[in-house]
């Protein structure tokens, strides 16, 4: 392997490590990923402390539960108007002997909280409005648990200018087993990587069969219960693509050393190969609780974060090849992430409008794949480099998203014609 600039994701370096208590600051504090890690800080208060919370503005009754729970300086809502709810719902919580928790609200309320006083932010934010604050975390010089793969993916050289070694910490399933694999030896020992699929809910079929799937069918995955947007890019297997680019731009691996493998059992988060002929896997049943645990708390462990496996009871597990003609998202990905500059930004938010449309039932299943690709190829040649700035990615992003809403019109017009 040649030399060349330290990976983003690193556990053999740990940015700011500090003993004690670690004082967090959650974004995306309602959903998935948010829920998750607040129970963890509640089992774990003596390793734990939340100063602030972030979310988009939907659920203020369980955001302000949850800044009670946790004793939170500051909370924050993307949505001014939902401003008096959130209100109301504090006052309702907190009774009238104690403050209330500081209020921002706006589209940069989360940016600002990542950049406040704190040991890691943790980013749960779903889509690219995560690039602001993943780059203000980063910038504030905080450890970065990192949920949200659309601001790497879409502002990857951005992350990469700011993000000293061992600054970020993954917390996807498949990129924390990576990197604790990584931990069993150095880069240069490093083959390949392995990123497995569970395969989604379409996995066996055929392009042609998943012609006429529905909402109700894509958002019934298997083994891991998710929001509809990521439900819905794991029954594309886009969620994979964006993996592969993920795994690239946080361990600094090839392309062409970054694999997908279908695994239905989700028992195995990911692999690393090692130049030796060894493989070192990541097991453990489909939770997300040790990932989260990995993020805010590595190197240490948090005991009983996720379950374990019974070893007394038989089990199968299963290895399957990609179907890369039923599901072309991983190789679309690829390219784009080969591309770089505004290439990947185009990727996700086209595939994002397509999902969109999807779940209304203005596009077909087979009509998100068609579209993104169609959105790709009409790009060009993409923003790159050091002269890729924010305002490149949204105006790729803006574009993107307007082009696949077309698109999609049309090709909604000519069906039911």
């Amino acid at each position: 392997m040649t030399d060349s600039p330290a990976p983003l994701a690193d556990p053999h370096l740990v940015f700011d490590a500090v003993e004690g208590r670690r004082d967090l600051v959650l974004l995306g504090s309602t959903g998935s990923i948010g829920t998750q890690a607040i129970d963890l800080v509640l089992r774990n208060p003596d390793r734990f402390r939340v100063t602030a919370l972030s979310a988009a503005g939907g659920r203020v009754g369980l955001l302000a539960e949850q800044a009670r729970l946790l004793k939170v300086r500051t909370v924050a809502v993307a949505s001014p108007e939902a401003v008096p709810a959130l209100r109301e719902a504090l006052r309702h919580e907190y009774g009238t002997a104690e403050p209330l928790p500081e209020i921002l609200a706006g589209p940069d309320a989360a940016t600002e909280l990542a950049a406040s006083d704190c040991h890691t932010v943790l980013n749960g934010i779903t889509g690219s409005i995560g690039l602001a604050p993943t780059l203000a975390a980063l910038k504030a010089g905080r450890t970065l648990a990192l949920a949200n793969k659309e601001s790497l993916i879409v502002g990857g050289p951005l992350v990469k200018a700011l993000a000293a070694p061992g600054q970020i910490i993954p917390v996807d399933s498949e990129h924390a087993a990576l990197f604790q694999a990584l931990a069993a030896g150095t880069r240069a020992d490093v083959r390949r990587l392995v990123v497995t699929a569970s395969g989604g809910p379409f996995r066996g079929r055929t392009r042609s069969e998943l012609a006429d799937v529905t909402r109700e069918q894509a958002l019934a995955h298997p083994t891991w219960a998710m929001g509809p947007v990521i439900t819905v890019n794991s029954a594309t297997l886009v969620n994979k693509g964006l993996e592969v680019i993920e795994a690239h731009l946080l361990y600094d691996i090839p392309f062409d050393r970054i694999e997908v493998v279908v695994h239905p059992q989700s028992y195995v988060h990911s692999m690393v190969e090692f130049t030796d002929g060894s493989t070192l896997a990541q097991c453990t049943p489909p939770d997300m609780g040790g990932p989260i645990a990995i993020g805010l708390g590595w190197p240490q462990r948090v005991p009983d974060a996720a379950p374990a496996f019974d070893w007394t009871k038989a089990s199968t597990w299963e290895f399957l090849p990609l179907d890369t003609e039923a599901f072309p998202s991983v190789g679309l990905a690829r390219h784009v992430g080969a591309l770089g500059g505004t290439a990947p930004a185009v990727f996700n938010a086209a595939n994002e409008e397509c999902v969109d449309a999807f779940l209304s039932g203005a596009l077909p299943f087979n009509g998100i794949m068609d579209t993104v690709t169609a959105v790709v190829g009409e790009h060009g040649t993409p923003a790159s480099g050091t002269s890729l700035t924010v305002a490149d990615v949204l105006e790729a992003e803006t574009w993107a998203r307007t082009r696949a809403r077309e698109l999609s019109a049309k090709a909604t017009a000519e069906a039911r014609a």
